[in-house]
């Protein structure tokens, strides 16, 4: 019986077309990354569950791909790296200089239901800034997670930073006990209707005055000069007026590094993981698709001690590569990938010293930098050369026996039809001439 087998359910399968785009964007964020000194790694691609639960509770089970492996283990494919990147920093790297730099581009994986731009199997590319508390350690990741946007040639986006401590402190003066769970709620306020928001801000306990305040909050923001001095007529702690000049000290800094254009401020930013512990960030681009946020992170200067090193702040982000490379298309700005080959060499026949010299004309064209081709299947001379013509293949190279007699071969535009004799040696300059190589 044949047995029909589709993809699993939030994957996808990649073709050429879609790999080379996706290449396209990868080579760009990596040349930023590695102009501001961020080195490549690459952790497991399972890791202990118990990692995750340490970092966000055991509830965080439920959107994981979590198993026992065949020896009693319960492992989970990774649902982010900063988790695992935390990890190795731990095992191998405490004592190494301050501060690490560590970029990586890989998949994750987590049990969600597919929705536009998000797929159970997706790739991210971050950075992870470890050993700095400074305020210009966020500027340094800020300011490059602007410049990765820009190196794809979007420029309609924003930065919006917010920051945990003035939502902490804010919890604190609503007298909120839970203040993860509120920050939860913030966090979901733009997936949610204004009246279902107020619902469930009712249903979490606070009163009419308290959702006022929390409707209050979320609506500062906007421009750094305009929303900073609304926050600090809001909160009055001593905390929260540390950590507002902080935020001035911040923009003041990306400015410098000539990316303010692209920052705002709201304060209505949780971001979803509970780790994080001062800034945090996400980038919004306007589309049509129904895409939200493309990227986002911040700091969290706890998470190396919960995973038992020693107290090291850290920060950093990552950026969904599945919801940026579809606004990119949307857009137009990722160039439609050339897969053909340059120059296609096709035996005029099946001779042994027809195929042999057409395999070594192949390579020493391969081997001279092009992208070269040779005719496998044997096609006759028509159908290959209509072949070559569906690749869209500029220049062909003909191995005829009358020729190779005389120690030539054919080079053939494809495009004028013109044709040239050249010796066999010569042929690899020509074609180079031709390419201007």
């Amino acid at each position: 019986m044949k047995v029909r087998l589709e993809k699993v359910k939030g994957t996808r399968d990649l073709l050429p077309e879609e790999m080379a785009k996706r290449r396209w964007v990868f080579e760009r964020i990596r040349g930023v990354f590695e102009r501001y000194n961020f080195h490549e790694v690459l952790t497991p691609t399972f890791e202990y569950t118990l990692l995750f639960q340490l970092r966000s509770g055991e509830e965080v089970v439920e959107q994981l791909y979590a198993f026992d492996d065949k020896g009693g283990r319960n492992i989970s494919l990774r649902p982010d790296m900063t988790s695992s990147v935390a990890r190795l920093f731990v095992n191998q790297f405490q004592n190494a200089p301050k501060p690490v730099k560590w970029y990586y581009i890989a998949n994750m994986f987590r049990y969600e239901e597919p929705q536009s731009g998000r797929y159970r199997e997706f790739w991210q590319a971050g950075v992870e800034l470890i050993g700095s508390e400074r305020v210009e350690a966020d500027a340094e990741v800020i300011a490059l997670f602007v410049e990765s946007y820009l190196a794809t040639g979007l420029e309609d986006f924003t930065v919006n930073i917010g920051d945990r401590i003035l939502l902490d402190e804010f919890a604190k003066m609503l007298g909120v006990e839970d203040d993860v769970g509120l920050m939860r709620l913030i966090d979901k306020k733009d997936k949610m209707s204004r009246n279902d928001f107020i619902g469930a801000l009712k249903e979490f306990g606070l009163s009419e005055e308290a959702v006022g305040k929390v409707l209050s909050l979320i609506e500062i923001k906007g421009e750094p000069s305009e929303v900073l001095p609304k926050a600090e007529e809001l909160f009055t702690s001593e905390k929260a007026k540390e950590e507002i000049k902080r935020l001035y000290e911040l923009v003041d800094l990306l400015d410098a590094y000539g990316v303010s254009k692209w920052i705002r401020i709201d304060l209505g930013i949780a971001r979803g993981f509970d780790y994080y512990t001062s800034v945090v960030f996400e980038a919004i681009a306007p589309n049509d698709l129904g895409i939200g946020s493309i990227g986002g992170g911040g700091r969290y200067d706890n998470l190396i001690e919960v995973f038992g090193g020693k107290p090291t702040p850290a920060t950093g982000f990552a950026i969904g590569i599945e919801r940026l490379i579809p606004i990119l298309e949307w857009k137009g700005l990722i160039p439609e990938p050339k897969l053909r080959p340059e120059v296609y060499v096709i035996p005029i026949g099946a001779e042994a010293e027809l195929r042999k010299t057409a395999a070594e004309v192949v390579t020493a064209l391969r081997r001279a930098g092009v992208k070269a081709d040779v005719e496998l299947t044997g096609r006759k001379l028509r159908k290959a050369l209509d072949y070559a013509g569906k690749l869209g293949v500029p220049y062909v190279v003909l191995v005829g026996k009358r020729e190779l007699e005389e120690g030539k071969i054919t080079v053939r535009d494809m495009e004028s039809g013109e044709q040239r004799t050249v010796e066999k040696e010569k042929v690899v300059e020509e074609v180079l001439a031709l390419l201007g190589l």
